[in-house]
């Protein structure tokens, strides 16, 4: 298991090198001038060609990512343009707000999720099972800004129950999490169900059933474990997604997190910023799946990595 770990977190070395470099091109074909933003409207144009050598933006492009590319290798991605703060302090600030959100909303999608895909399977055909399904396609199909505003309209405008912006206590995670985890559920549910109609038809749960075990043991005890290994990939899936998905939900509640941050960069051209951001939402990505392989062998013990 270990050398299996080892091997892969020695082949994300060339994922994140081409992922490095995708992010790198794409934000220096995009039309604007940093240093023009840097100097502001009245800036003379000495002004704006002094700020673009010192950020190092008149340089050719592959100079400037191999010296980006050897300064993160390094552990420096750079200072952003706008607060002139060190990036990784900066993601140091915003990261553990984003990881709070994150598994906030997965911990509410595979609660959800779970719960209704399995009643569903078990209930194949009843009112629930339809109910839940068209519950989980309009959760799949509806925009998470959209979802956002409408739970702000309700609990925060009309009701007066929970806050609307911000980040402190458990009432201001509560909106946010539901709008982030909202759409995460409805996809878990969907594949638990598909999953668990599969390993209910297998031969081993007519034989339980047909020893005289009560349906709940039968379900428990032997079709939800069966059932989990699409589950748990989609589940490690939508963490990924859920990650790279709080950019909306952030800006929507004006939750201090990475998504924030990276739209507030996006905004005033902070390329170190949108770079260190995009690659460490890269490397949350590519960990999550390692993860997601591991657990495999923990569920399924016919699953080994020797």
């Amino acid at each position: 298991m270990l050398r299996y770990i080892l091997s892969r977190l020695l082949y994300m070395t060339p994922i994140l090198f081409g992922v490095s470099l995708v992010i790198f091109l794409i934000l220096h074909l995009v039309p604007g001038d940093p240093a023009r933003l840097v100097a502001g409207l009245d800036a003379t144009q000495e002004d704006v060609k002094v700020i673009r050598s010192s950020l190092g933006l008149d340089r050719p492009l592959p100079v400037q990512y191999l010296s980006w590319l050897g300064n993160v290798s390094h552990g420096d991605l750079g200072r952003s343009t706008r607060t002139h703060r060190p990036v990784t302090q900066e993601l140091r600030l915003t990261f553990p707000a984003t990881v709070e959100l994150t598994l906030s909303a997965t911990v509410i999608a595979v609660f959800l999720g779970v719960a209704a895909g399995t009643i569903a399977a078990v209930r194949r055909n009843s009112i629930f099972d339809y109910s839940s399904m068209v519950v989980a396609l309009l959760g799949v199909c509806t925009p998470s800004f959209w979802l956002g505003l409408m739970l702000m309209l309700v609990f925060a405008v009309k009701l007066d129950l929970l806050p609307t912006t911000g980040r402190g206590g458990l009432e201001n995670l509560v909106l946010p999490a539901v709008t982030l985890g909202a759409g995460a559920a409805a996809i878990i549910a969907r594949v638990t169900r598909s999953s668990m109609l599969e390993v209910l038809g297998m031969d081993y749960i007519r034989t339980a059933h047909a020893k005289g075990l009560a349906v709940r043991a039968v379900v428990l005890r032997h079709a939800v474990k069966n059932a989990l290994i699409p589950v748990i990939t989609v589940i490690g899936l939508e963490f990924g997604y859920l990650l790279a998905g709080a950019v909306v939900t952030e800006t929507v509640f004006a939750y201090p997190g990475v998504g924030w941050l990276l739209v507030e960069a996006i905004g005033f051209r902070d390329y170190p910023v949108i770079q260190g951001a995009l690659l460490l939402l890269a490397l949350q990505f590519a960990l999550v799946n390692l993860v997601v392989d591991v657990l495999y062998a923990f569920v399924d013990p016919r699953i080994s990595y020797g």
